[in-house]
């Protein structure tokens, strides 16, 4: 338990820490040094149980490791228990105190509702109930523990230098630094709770941290915009927290005896499907535990940002670009696809309620339409958008959509994809908002069509941008193997709509990261180097997220061997321990051995060139420059590579007006027969069991 413990305690010490140091030189170095202590620990308590030769990770890993409390202990975590219920408690006044002041009826509403039903829970029911395993750590969870602890912390190492330009840009006011990095830290505490806790109480503590973290982050700057979109997040959040305490009150009250262990429910559900599908009954689910899916899929899918709830997250775009990439890639959207990925033996497309046979409503269901449905229109508005953190935002969305999407298929080979997609998704998508982050401060602009000529003025920065757009979609990198083995996944569950949802959510990918990739490749001469006024903490970042996103390529055939497969055996009964024939190891090794190849090409043709340099031919009118030519009526004009955006086949508003439309029809179909389930079980119990 003491390594476990400061994984949380140190992050929190962290913060504390930097909410008081108010200069550079104090503040600076608890960053560096608090992040570079989170990340060692995160790789020592991975490397510790994954296996025990540090230089060997494809070692067979552990399946689960579970830690219980006994005796004196058992007091200690009824200490915590009441601490948790004390801290809610007062973020509830703090949100409600917030609301009023800027008005916000519904946030109020839903504090007043969710606050109060957790506190009547925990003090009757949940009270009595006795919590064997508090802390539960498979290897997905390592996982999880490496992204939070590795990426969140080189986030937060980014954050040293670009705020100093963020607080020079935005002088006005005061120097709200310190809080910043306070709440960025409490970020990593909460999301290392959520990951590592079995006990579902703990758990929604840690879940709605990272609720509230998310609203102060957005809504930093203060104004207008901020505020707006930072409510927005919050309202939507907490919808999802509110389904998370209804699960509760259902594991609680309905589920046996009452549990309040995750690990209980998955199981007894996934025990349940199995002798399900051997006596034929390939759409049965047990209805408690459906229920309880379902709710927490809800929870999951809000957090995750999938529609209908996606525009919470691209209203985060108006918060500091550290604060967007700790969003996107390692924290606030991970919870939700990990609370999903492993409810993912629960689910299941056609796993229905066995009350009406052949009627395919339930979790699976419900998961996988959203998710499918998510990543066909964000994909498809991602195409008319040039801002390159909108493309980043909808892009997220997308891939989350995906994830969901695998998670809710329910079988092996699919969350074998899901949980790829999780790690690549995470590194790729941090390098390329920090990139972003460090374009914006120094040509003024986020916007695609201004990075013209960025190869010269930026050459390094480029070439980071070059291998973070190409992991994205391009083949040998680790997406695209991903979305190969979601399809496989796909295909195998007999779910064609699924699969028509990839093949043209992945034909609107290729589209605009190609459009993307196009303009960081271009080369205009003439263009001076701007890159002197990058912060070396910043190129430290970028650097070192490049070399994993080519390292995680080179090396995903060992982790897949070593750890997501005996994870998966461990979860899915009966899985072979091998690689699954989605990806047989031979093709995995292939790949392996093309980005190699691609490095090896790459160095042998860097450096300067001693080809002449021309002047580029056009049509007789360039006067050497290559930036402008002479045009009618002698005049001079600048030369521009502007891209096609299709806003009139593919406008954004239409896009997200047509995902919501589908997915809220899923949702009120799955959830009026879920209200109808709850009633029956009410009447059920009320009656005695008759």
């Amino acid at each position: 338990m003491g390594i476990i413990s400061l994984l949380i305690l140190i992050p929190l010490v962290v913060a504390i820490l930097l909410l008081v140091a108010k200069s550079d030189k104090l503040r600076d170095p608890i960053v560096i040094v608090g992040g570079v202590v989170i990340a060692a620990l995160s790789i020592y308590f991975a490397v510790k149980n994954f296996g025990d030769n540090v230089y060997a990770p494809w070692v067979q890993g552990v399946g689960v490791d579970f830690f219980g409390l006994t005796g004196n202990a058992e007091q200690l975590a009824e200490g915590v228990n009441m601490t948790m219920l004390v801290i809610e408690a007062a973020l509830a006044v703090l949100i409600v105190v917030l609301s009023v002041k800027y008005r916000n009826i519904l946030a109020i509403i839903l504090t007043a509702i969710q606050t109060p039903l957790l506190i009547w829970f925990e003090l009757t029911k949940g009270h009595s109930i006795s919590v064997t395993t508090y802390i539960s750590v498979d290897n997905l969870s390592l996982i999880m523990v490496l992204i939070i602890g590795v990426i969140g912390s080189m986030i937060c190492i980014y954050s040293v230098g670009y705020m100093k330009d963020f607080a020079h840009h935005h002088s006005e006011g005061k120097d709200r630094r310190p809080f910043f990095f306070f709440m960025l830290f409490i970020f990593l505490a909460a999301m290392f709770g959520i990951v590592i806790c079995n006990d579902m109480v703990w758990m929604y503590f840690f879940w709605e941290i990272t609720t509230l973290s998310s609203f102060l982050l957005i809504g930093y700057t203060k104004t207008p915009e901020a505020i707006r979109n930072a409510f927005r997040a919050l309202v939507m959040n907490m919808l999802g927290g509110l389904a998370f305490v209804s699960a509760l009150i259902v594991m609680g009250n309905y589920f046996g005896s009452g549990t309040l262990e995750l690990s209980s429910v998955i199981d007894y559900g996934a025990a349940y499907k199995a002798q399900a599908l051997s006596q034929g009954l390939t759409n049965a689910s047990e209805p408690i535990v459906g229920l309880v899916a379902i709710l927490l899929a809800f929870a999951g899918i809000t957090k995750a940002a999938q529609m209908p709830f996606n525009s919470w997250l691209l209203g985060a775009m108006v918060a500091p670009t550290p604060t967007s990439a700790l969003l996107h890639s390692s924290t606030m959207v991970k919870a939700g696809v990990f609370l999903i990925i492993k409810l993912a033996p629960l689910l299941g497309f056609t796993n229905a309620f066995a009350i009406v046979p052949g009627f395919f409503i339930g979790p699976g269901f419900l998961v996988t339409l959203v998710g499918g449905a998510t990543f066909v229109f964000a994909s498809l508005a991602a195409v008319s958008q040039s801002n390159a953190k909108r493309v980043l935002a909808y892009s997220t969305v997308a891939n989350l959509g995906l994830i969901v999407a695998c998670a809710g298929i329910g079988t092996a080979e699919a969350v074998w994809a899901a949980i790829m997609l999780v790690i690549f998704h995470a590194v790729t998508k941090a390098l390329l908002f920090l990139c972003v982050g460090t374009v914006e401060h120094n040509i003024g602009s986020r916007d695609i069509e201004d990075m013209d000529g960025i190869f010269g003025r930026m050459p390094k920065l480029a070439v980071f941008l070059i291998v973070g757009i190409a992991a994205m979609f391009l083949a040998p990198f680790g997406m695209l193997i991903s979305k190969w083995a979601a399809l496989q996944s796909f295909i195998d569950s007999g779910d064609i709509w699924v699969v028509l949802a990839l093949v043209f959510g992945s034909a609107a990918t290729l589209f605009y990261w190609t459009k993307w990739l196009g303009k960081t490749t271009a080369v205009v001469a003439g263009r001076e180097s701007i890159e002197n006024k990058v912060h070396a903490s910043e190129w430290g970042i970028l650097g070192g997220l490049t070399a994993f996103t080519i390292l995680i390529t080179i090396t995903f055939p060992f982790y897949s061997k070593g750890i997501l497969v005996p994870y998966l055996g461990n979860v899915f009964s009966g899985t072979p321990n091998t690689v699954f024939e989605a990806l047989r190891e031979d093709n995995l090794i292939i790949m392996m051995v093309m980005v190699v190849l691609i490095i090896i090409l790459a160095l042998l043709f860097y450096g300067r060139t001693n080809g002449r340099i021309v002047p580029i031919y056009m049509s007789g009118v360039n006067e050497g420059d290559n930036l402008t030519y002479i045009g009618s009526m002698q005049k001079e004009v600048p030369v521009t590579l502007r891209n096609w955006y299709l806003e009139d086949m593919f406008p954004e508003k239409l896009m997200n007006r047509i995902g919501i439309i589908v997915t809220g029809v899923v949702f009120a179909i799955t959830f009026s027969y879920a209200i109808y389930m709850a009633i029956m079980l009410y009447q059920y119990v009320q009656g005695g069991g008759n």
